[in-house]
């Protein structure tokens, strides 16, 4: 049994229940419970508040009777399928198979199907999707897009509400949620330089003009290296084609060889990090002791690693629930023919200390964003 974001419920029929339950009638469960039908359908579908003794007693009938609601013909009668979309660069990244586990559960509180799409960040595959070549199938997008800009969006021929994630469009023509990427990435330098960290270099810098939130991160990083009062050392930023665990071992190593070599590091995603501290491994260098390693999204296998991975934490759960959420208002707002400027909503992040930096002392959460 799961809830919805106003409260009401959604109620599967047990497996071996009563056969007659799929015709059972809001009529039916009203009169078991001594209440309106208008009053079940609030507490079915969470559009108005109810009392709780009135709630108690709608449960009940609703248990009862095996009540299931029929969410294909509410779907059909709103002109739904019940379909929203959400399209990543990489489905194998394990950032973004972590939100996209987060937004399908958000999702299904709402009654949605999930359905998700990989870009791999080229340009005519986000045009597919912002265009609407599944148009026909989908109530909603939400969307991260690479190459994509705001004036590619901006002119979308397609309505379906849409809602984007990543740091590629900020003030965009449509609904936008975020992190600060500038003061998570200033956290996580400004820990490195307050364990009396000098030689910070920084791994995942990317020129082309579509990285945004790589140049969001290497801003944060010169933000708090100025903060500190150093100087900016280009020789200690090293750029990757991509974010991955390879990316990562090459650049340190290529780190390494110069002098003297940085004695930190920190790396604009977690897969960068951990391809890091494989290299330091393998030239002997003792994480944190030599070098010191910073991470960022806090993905499952940095808490595995060894020494565990001091990483920025987004708020996945966050992030996700906004997307969702707003996404769910702006097709009720459809509904009605209603609508309203476009939103930047922002999600918090932690940074969480492990053995990358700290050595035995783990799992301390340090600050906040």
């Amino acid at each position: 049994m799961s809830t919805n974001r106003h409260g009401g419920r959604r109620y599967a029929r047990p497996v071996g229940g009563n056969p007659s339950a799929s015709r059972t009638r809001l009529r039916d469960v009203a009169d078991l419970a001594g209440v309106s039908v208008k009053t079940v359908s609030n507490v079915v579908n969470g559009s108005a508040p109810v009392t709780a003794g009135t709630r108690a007693k709608v449960d009940a009938a609703l248990t009862q009777l095996n009540y299931r609601p029929n969410l294909a013909a509410r779907n059909l009668r709103r002109g739904r399928s019940g379909l929203v979309a959400l399209a990543v660069p990489e489905i194998d990244s394990p950032y973004f198979a972590e939100l996209a586990r987060r937004i399908a559960t958000a999702a299904e509180r709402q009654g949605w199907t999930l359905l998700i799409d990989q870009t791999e960040g080229d340009g005519e595959r986000e045009r597919l999707v912002t265009e609407g070549f599944r148009s026909q199938l989908i109530d909603g997008l939400i969307f991260s897009p690479i190459a994509s800009g705001r004036a590619e969006l901006a002119h979308r021929r397609d309505r379906t509400p849409m809602v984007l994630l990543g740091e590629r469009v900020f003030d965009g023509p449509t609904d936008h949620v975020s992190i600060d990427n500038v003061a998570a990435a200033r956290t996580g330098v400004a820990h490195l330089l307050g364990l009396g960290r000098r030689r910070v270099a920084a791994i995942g810098r990317q020129r082309r003009p579509t990285a945004g939130t790589a140049r969001l991160r290497l801003q944060g990083y010169v933000d708090a290296l100025t903060a500190a009062g150093h100087d900016y050392d280009d020789a200690l930023v090293a750029d990757t084609d991509s974010w991955r665990r390879a990316d990562g071992a090459a650049a340190m190593t290529e780190l390494l060889r110069r002098r003297p070599p940085p004695d930190s590091v920190f790396c604009f995603n977690d897969l960068l990090a951990l391809g890091a501290m494989r290299a330091l491994h393998d030239a002997d260098l003792r994480v944190p002791e030599d070098v010191a390693v910073v991470g960022f999204d806090d993905i499952e296998d940095g808490r595995f690693s060894t020494p565990s991975l001091t990483t920025i934490r987004p708020d996945k759960d966050r992030i996700a629930t906004l997307a969702v959420e707003v996404l769910a208002e702006r097709l009720a707002d459809a509904d009605v023919g209603r609508s309203g400027p476009a939103r930047e909503l922002s999600a918090p992040f932690d940074l969480v200390v492990r053995e990358s930096t700290a050595g035995p002392v783990a799992g301390a959460v340090l600050s906040s964003g």
